[in-house]
């Protein structure tokens, strides 16, 4: 076949086989590259999500929004009470249902007295306990969010306003 061409005819069909073969061998060694990384590949996309939304990160940021409820509890204690922490739940959950757009953050406090690190843990797990209570009712887990304690001006222990926390709806 290639006694009765050219030269020159001869040097196109070669170059057309090599862009064939170079074009090939690209895809074939695309497709061996794709099936050597498909175990990085959902690792990174697994691992942006978490990224993104740290359900468990402690906002710092001003309290801002529409309180939705103040729940207080007993000095030293993170339980919730029975006594109207239901009642509280509920009222919460009913305007978190009524606002769907909206999150809810969170806020723990306490008093500036003895141990400032024990007071912060304190509030936190405060704070963390109201979360449950509001996951256990059926607000969605993604809509909550905790913000950094705070400790209340002038209050004791003794001061209801130093035990408590508040959940406001923000945009």
């Amino acid at each position: 076949m290639f006694d009765e061409l050219d030269d020159g005819a001869r040097t196109g069909v070669w170059v057309a086989l090599g862009v064939v073969a170079f074009v090939l061998f690209g895809l074939l060694g695309g497709l061996a590259i794709r099936q050597i990384k498909p175990a990085a590949a959902p690792l990174a996309s697994a691992a942006a999500p978490a990224a993104a939304v740290d359900l468990d990160a402690l906002l710092d940021v001003p309290l801002a929004g529409d309180l939705a409820g103040t729940l207080y509890f007993e000095v030293g204690q993170s339980g919730l009470t029975q006594a109207d922490g239901p009642a509280v739940l509920a009222a919460i959950r009913g305007a978190a249902d009524a606002a769907p757009a909206r999150r809810l953050v969170i806020s723990g406090f306490h008093d500036a007295s003895g141990d400032p690190q024990m007071n912060h843990d304190l509030a936190k797990q405060r704070a963390i306990a109201v979360r449950d209570a509001l996951v256990g009712a059926g607000v969605a887990r993604e809509r909550l969010q905790l913000r950094k304690p705070a400790s209340t001006d002038g209050g004791s222990a003794d001061d209801p306003q130093a035990r408590r926390v508040e959940v406001h709806l923000v945009d």
